[in-house]
């Protein structure tokens, strides 16, 4: 086809198009009326009945003229183009008035948001019929896209019919009353025009079988930088990283995540002109590990309260100032939106909660456009955009519990002042402000489905976790100018919080920790004393049968005993005599006297063995063979020609005893290397009802297996197949070395595993994390998936 034919054609589908519009305005009236009239047959409260029907009168009497307002704004804009009149009070360009808040005051964010929603709803429904015309028009005018305000578009449609709204006397309460029809309507309208648009141009035999790949084009500039930045790989496909085969998971989603940043990068360095690309990550801060926020306000806190401020510090990636209008507009924003769902007046109701996510979200696609009017440059306008792409991706997560979405829908505004300012955080997936949002999302991951099948106490857990994300976003929303160091400081409070929460406030996991807190407890002592005990017995003159029986028996029995009685008790005290008593017993007696003192002092002191025993949990049987084998010892004793323990070497040892526990190691985490070995050892015996212990399966880890199990993170959630049973758990606790780990189920039932035997685990796909991606990962996975379709969404 010729030039000419082609702007003929697209000429003719544009009036094809407005006619349709024209047209199907006559049944929308009718719709509308009709929905109108059936308000006043529902029955309400006087004072909305009242307000109802002085609704229905004013569209009786205006809505003809609506009608006509809307036809004649659609026939002058398909002659004379459509005007921004929605923004003509916008200075534009930068300068002092730019500073002033009219920007982006309360009736034109309404505004926008009304037309949002309408818009909106009408793309929901007529999405592909859309991109169809878009790309035939597309082809037919020679253009890279429609025109931002081309009449083409649904938000242009939308915005005229609420201009004509308001400006034949109709008000925004009558809108809200009748809104469910009129997005119904619309979206019914818009629909069949793109169709009957699209039909006739496949008669005309333009683009019969649409292929969009073709039509995504790019500017010449954006080329050029293309040639320099490399090949730009499919995003919709899995991430490609170079890594080892046989790697554990966790460096795979490592590397898939430095993937997608890296992808990203090189999209914002082809289509935005100017945008300070990061091509490594930036170091921390020394001391950047544990921030701090001097008058951090607590749960609950008045958020309008003065603020502390921190001290200021280079922020690590920061880039050029950003401009004063663009963060005053999102000063604005995010002020707006904390007066909206999700407030400070209280918690969203699970109810609510879908209702309260539509109106954020209607809000935060209006805030996108009136804060890309307010921006100054290319690069915040696809910083804009990308975030606001992410955040539609959190916000539909339904794995995340709606009334959790609500709260991490006010951290948008928050993240855009960061990302905006710190170029870094679309190079590094370990940005504050990134890991806040990845871990607070892993702990909720799942969480709708352990409250459904779990007790009802589990409410209150979830309260309890709900309130901490509020907490953090309000922290964050309080401390809007200092860059990364908020997230970073209320990332380490909620891991902090974490800990808290599991041993006492989650019901389904408070009984188990504090199981596994005594069994972990319980065999550090053990091991401990046993090293004390044979440092101390180094050089006495023991039996070796009860060397075993000291180091292998009743080291665990002092350790029990002071778990659950203290280390200072009369009970810990009479198992350390008897202790003592069994090595003077067993040491050489070469007098009748002395051994006539063995003989009467026996029994009792078998008993308090046997007693103390039967506390540590063996079986009878086990504690026979151990008396039987001490008997032959000490038979043995009595024959001994080796030397008798000198009285003085006693009281010594004795007092060893008594003060045992201050010569433990003090540095658990440094302790000896023989702690952490015996550590892994056999743990089946401290199985109980409530707590099973994993002693076998699984194939032997690899180091990197066991360092990726070391890493894995409270909170996280897992898909476990143990004993017959393929069944969602929960990370709840992690011992002082990272030895042992303890998983809850959503009913309470805890699964310990030590290091080794969860790394086997891992390795034979028997333990599997719940998200193969983090939150934000994801999110930018698919932001660039949506930007491989349309990259002029950058920019536009």
């Amino acid at each position: 086809m010729t030039a000419a034919r082609n702007q003929a054609l697209a000429t003719q589908a544009r009036r094809v198009y407005l006619e349709a519009l024209v047209r199907g305005m006559t049944p929308l009236v009718a719709a509308i009326g009709q929905g109108a009239a059936n308000l006043l047959t529902h029955g309400a409260p006087h004072a909305v009945m009242m307000a109802r029907r002085d609704a229905v009168q004013a569209w009786q009497k205006l809505g003809p003229n609506w009608q006509m307002a809307v036809v004649g704004a659609l026939r002058h804009a398909a002659v004379h183009g459509v005007s921004d009149t929605g923004r003509e009070h916008e200075p534009t360009t930068p300068g002092p008035s730019s500073l002033k808040m009219s920007l982006v005051d309360d009736s034109t964010i309404e505004r926008e948001i009304t037309s949002s929603r309408l818009a909106l709803v009408m793309m929901d429904r007529a999405t592909w019929e859309f991109t169809d015309l878009r790309t035939r028009m597309q082809a037919l005018e020679s253009h890279d896209d429609l025109a931002p305000l081309d009449l083409l578009r649904a938000h242009v449609v939308a915005r005229m019919a609420l201009d004509a709204w308001s400006r034949v006397g109709l008000d925004a309460n009558i809108w809200q009353l009748l809104h469910h029809e009129l997005h119904e309507e619309f979206a019914q309208l818009i629909g069949e025009a793109y169709h009957e648009t699209n039909r006739w141009l496949i008669a005309q035999q333009v683009l019969p079988e649409v292929d969009l790949r073709p039509f995504i084009r790019r500017t010449a500039q954006a080329a050029a930088t293309a040639s320099a930045a490399g090949p730009d790989p499919t995003p919709t496909a899995p991430a490609a990283a170079s890594v080892p085969s046989g790697a554990p998971a966790r460096s795979k989603a490592s590397a898939q995540a430095e993937e997608v940043m890296a992808q990203l990068q090189r999209v914002l360095a082809r289509h935005v002109p100017g945008f300070p690309v990061t091509t490594r990550q930036v170091p921390a801060r020394p001391g950047a590990g544990k921030p701090s926020l001097a008058g951090a306000p607590p749960a609950g806190a008045d958020m309008g309260a003065p603020r502390p401020a921190l001290a200021d510090a280079p922020l690590p990636g920061a880039g050029a100032a950003s401009s004063p209008r663009l963060m005053g507009a999102i000063r604005h924003a995010q002020e707006s939106l904390q007066r909206r769902p999700g407030g400070d007046a209280g918690d969203i109701a699970s109810h609510s909660a879908p209702r309260a996510l539509e109106e954020i979200g209607a809000r935060n696609q209006a805030f996108k456009q009136v804060l890309k009017q307010a921006a100054g440059t290319p690069a915040e306008r696809a910083t804009i955009e990308i975030v606001a792409m992410m955040f539609q991706s959190i916000l539909t997560e339904e794995r995340i519990p709606a009334t959790v979405r609500v709260w991490f829908a006010r951290l948008q505004m928050p993240v855009l002042r960061v990302a905006v300012g710190e170029p870094d955080f679309f190079a590094a997936a370990d940005h504050p402000a990134r890991r806040l949002i990845d871990r607070m999302g892993a702990c909720v991951m799942g969480f709708n489905t352990a409250q459904s099948s779990g007790p009802g106490a589990d409410r209150a857990s979830g309260d309890a976790l709900e309130r901490e994300i509020k907490r953090v976003v309000q922290v964050v929303e309080a401390y809007p100018d200092t860059g990364r160091r908020v997230f970073a400081t209320v990332l380490t409070e909620f891991e902090k919080f974490l800990d808290h929460y599991f041993e006492n406030e989650n019901q389904a996991s408070r009984r188990g920790v504090s199981l596994a807190q005594q069994v972990e407890q319980r065999e550090t002592l053990a091991i401990q004393y046993t090293i004390e005990l044979r440092k101390m017995l180094s050089e006495v003159p023991v039996q070796e049968g009860v060397r075993d029986f000291l180091f292998h028996v009743w080291a665990d029995v002092l350790a029990v005993t002071a778990v659950r009685a203290g280390a200072q008790s009369d009970t810990t005290r009479v198992m350390k005599r008897a202790a003592a008593d069994l090595i003077w017993s067993a040491s050489a007696k070469s007098s009748r006297e002395e051994r006539a003192d063995v003989i009467r002092r026996l029994p009792p002191l078998l008993k308090t063995l046997r007693d103390g025993m039967s506390h540590a949990g063996l079986p009878t049987d086990k504690q026979d063979e151990h008396v039987r084998q001490l008997n032959n010892a000490l038979a043995a004793a009595f024959t001994a020609k080796t030397a008798a323990i000198p009285r003085e070497r006693l009281d010594e040892l004795m007092d060893q005893l008594e003060t045992l526990e201050a010569m433990l190691p003090e540095d658990v985490e440094g302790g000896d290397s023989h702690v952490d070995e015996m550590l892994v050892r056999d743990l089946s015996g401290h199985e109980s009802e409530g707590m099973e212990v994993v002693a076998e399966g699984g194939s032997a880890p690899t180091p990197a297996m066991v360092a990726w199990a070391r890493e894995l993170q409270v909170g996280g959630w897992f898909m476990l197949d143990y004993r017959g049973r393929n069944e969602q758990v929960q990370l709840a606790w992690r011992g002082l070395r990272k030895q042992l780990a303890l998983f809850v189920t959503p009913k309470g039932r805890g699964v310990l595993f030590s290091l080794n035997r969860m790394a086997a685990f891992l390795q034979a796909g028997l333990l599997l994390p719940a998200q193969d991606e983090a939150l934000t990962v994801l999110a930018t996975r698919k932001a660039l998936a949506k930007l491989d379709a349309d990259p002029e969404q950058l920019l536009k």
